[in-house]
């Protein structure tokens, strides 16, 4: 259990932990009965995955390449548990009676971007790798929309459930993000 400990330290867990609560409890606290707000569950998902994209590299990129252990299942792991966190903490402010985004958008959103933050990861480095999904919500938010499945692909976190150019996007940076990240590592 040490080695989780460390490991949990040197990513910065804690600290991400406490920004996604920080992040939870002022929805919760600022956001009033009503119907739900897509806009706001995009908001506070990206804040989300942009909080636990720190701990994608640790404090020495070197070292942990020269390590004699295998850091492709570790990764992995860290990119799957960072995603859940993220969504976990609006699904909960959603069962404490805010509503904002079906459960179905929120796995969704929460997969795509932290599978954009873990590419972001593989290809700028740990330190960037919120810049990915930050950018893709403000391209997705300010940009003028786009028609058709390629104003799906481009917007793919706005999109309501069961929209199919939207959840291919997601599951696609999901995948690729996460494979990416998994066997390169963050860039140096």
């Amino acid at each position: 259990m040490r080695w989780l400990t460390l490991y949990a330290r040197s990513r910065q867990v804690p600290a991400s932990a406490a920004a996604v609560a920080l992040v939870a409890l002022a929805v919760w606290a600022l956001h009033g009965p009503g119907p739900g707000d897509l806009g706001m569950a995009v908001l506070v998902l990206t804040a989300n995955v942009a909080a636990v994209s720190i701990g994608l590299g640790g404090w020495d990129v070197a070292l942990e390449r020269t390590a004699a252990i295998r850091w492709a299942a570790r990764r992995a792991a860290h990119v799957l548990l960072a995603g859940a966190f993220a969504g976990a903490a609006l699904l909960t402010v959603q069962a404490a009676g805010v509503r904002l985004a079906p459960t179905e958008v929120v796995v969704r959103n929460s997969a795509g971007l932290v599978g954009a933050a873990a590419l972001g990861a593989a290809l700028f480095g740990a330190q960037f790798a919120w810049t990915l999904p930050t950018g893709w919500f403000a391209v997705t938010l300010f940009a003028p929309p786009l028609s058709g499945t390629a104003g799906q692909v481009v917007g793919w976190m706005t999109f309501p459930p069961g929209t199919a150019a939207s959840t291919g996007t997601a599951w696609t940076l999901w995948a690729t993000g996460t494979v990416l990240y998994a066997l390169a590592g963050p860039r140096r």
